[in-house]
């Protein structure tokens, strides 16, 4: 909640900044106006999307919340991460493509911030334990290639992928699901195993939205996520390129976490209790319709839907998206990129996953091997600890937060506030009152000397007296007193 709020929080300052620069909110008038507005406003507001995008669609620096989202019951994961709250980020950039157009800075970034998160994440989710987590980062990864094809300025490309994700990606978390049901809410990869014969139809699904996640040829995420790492290699400059080996390495640890949480889960010796192993069943006819009709779309809906998203002279968009022409490298891509750039990251992802499917049957000694080594053992905790993010964020900012509201809490509200408000007002003058009260003793003489001093004072204050008003003062004092 918190990460988001700051993502709205820039949302907020973009918004104000649009309604100062156009007058209202109004899509058409916005557009319109777009081409003629200062480039340094165009970046302002852009810079605010960004980050509004960063917060609701787990961008690498506001991604915490993602990967804890997914302790929600799975199909609200399903539905967090395939429908609704991690879309949100990608699909306001999408929308506001006729105002990221006129600036180049902000496309620059949001394909930098793109092309790291895909990194990030892919690396983050190769050694992590919870299968729900894999998952989780993966959609992570996945949300940076869409915020690359963004900042590639091929926003239906971008919105392409972001419906091919949602498919393997619900038919992924419900699937898993289905899993951790069966194993009496177990969501340890360590502590499963061996389900490939108690679970043939729950592993059929896992693996048809595993192989579209890694983007194999013919299946729905293929025909979106291989042209996103195409076009960044097509756009010929330093931030394509870094983008198009990023993602390409991206895409070789996606295959590695897939055939890692296939094998983890359902291949080797069970190495759960006995207790998770018994009663092990398929899931219910109710889930097993929505599993394979997310099943069948992950597999053909990238073949039916390619020309009508990324086809050249497609309207399928109208003007919902626009492109300036400057920045229309589809073509380009399509025809000029070498075959060879085109197919690394495939290649790339097949290796990767032939390798890791290699060493887990038949060279598993080598874990025992890495597991002595330092390096090893430190890279695990590096990447296990999510690049230590969390502890970063714990150390310099969760932590003087607390202390500070600690100060605040005993300081301020039970100190000052108390002393100085009503409370501390009240004791105030029951206390004087109180000491005023013995002042009261019925003897003549006393109240003799209280007039005498009474009058020395006055006198004296009259003759020393720099103000009148200092005077009246003195006399109301006296008077109560």
């Amino acid at each position: 909640m918190i990460t988001n709020r700051i993502g709205d929080y820039f949302f907020s300052i973009g918004l104000f900044v649009l309604f100062w620069t156009f007058g209202n909110l109004d899509y058409s008038t916005i557009f319109s106006l777009a081409p003629v507005i200062d480039q340094d406003i165009i970046t302002i507001i852009g810079i605010c999307l960004l980050l509004a995008a960063m917060g609701k669609s787990a961008q690498l620096g506001l991604h915490v919340w993602l990967p804890e989202a997914m302790e929600g019951p799975t199909p609200v994961s399903a539905l967090i991460h395939a429908a609704t709250l991690v879309t949100a980020g990608v699909y306001l950039l999408l929308r506001s493509s006729p105002i990221l157009e006129y600036g180049s800075t902000p496309l620059i970034l949001i394909t930098w911030v793109g092309a790291l998160t895909a990194f990030f994440a892919a690396t983050t989710g190769l050694l992590q334990n919870d299968l729900k987590r894999v998952i989780a980062y993966s959609t992570c990864s996945q949300l940076g290639y869409m915020a690359v094809a963004v900042g590639l300025s091929n926003y239906s490309i971008g919105l392409f992928h972001l419906v091919n994700h949602a498919f393997f990606k619900a038919l992924l978390f419900l699937s898993a699901g289905a899993v951790i049901h069966a194993l009496n809410d177990e969501q340890d990869m360590r502590k499963m195993g061996g389900l490939v014969n108690l679970l043939p139809f729950t592993y059929t699904m896992i693996l048809i939205g595993s192989l579209s996640l890694m983007a194999l040829p013919f299946l729905t995420g293929f025909y979106s996520k291989e042209i996103i790492i195409t076009l960044a290699y097509g756009q010929y400059s330093f931030s394509g390129l870094f983008s198009f080996w990023l993602l390409s390495i991206s895409a070789i640890f996606t295959s590695l976490y897939s055939i890692r949480l296939l094998f983890l889960t359902f291949f080797g010796f069970p190495n759960g209790p006995r207790f998770n192993y018994i009663g092990t069943h398929e899931a219910p006819l109710s889930m097993v319709i929505p599993l394979v009709i997310l099943a069948f779309l992950s597999i053909f809906f990238g073949y039916f839907a390619s020309d009508l998203f990324k086809g050249a002279g497609s309207d399928f968009f109208g003007n919902s998206l626009f492109v300036h022409p400057n920045h229309s490298i589809f073509v380009d891509t399509e025809y000029g990129v070498p075959v060879f750039y085109h197919l690394l990251p495939l290649l790339g992802s097949l290796l990767g996953g032939s390798l890791t499917l290699l060493i887990y049957n038949l060279f598993p000694f080598i874990f025992i091997i890495l597991i002595n080594s330092s390096l090893y053992r430190t890279l695990y905790q590096f990447f296990n600890q999510k690049y230590f993010f969390d502890n970063l964020y714990t150390y310099f900012i969760i932590n003087p937060a607390l202390n500070f509201g600690y100060i605040t809490g005993k300081l301020l509200d039970r100190g000052v506030f108390e002393i100085i408000g009503p409370r501390g007002l009240t004791r105030t003058f029951i206390t004087i009152s109180n000491r005023i009260i013995y002042l009261d003793t019925g003897l003549l003489p006393q109240y003799a000397l209280y007039i005498f001093m009474g009058g020395l004072g006055l006198i004296g204050f009259i003759l020393y007296c720099p103000d009148p008003r200092y005077l009246i003062l003195f006399l109301i004092a006296l008077c109560l007193i």
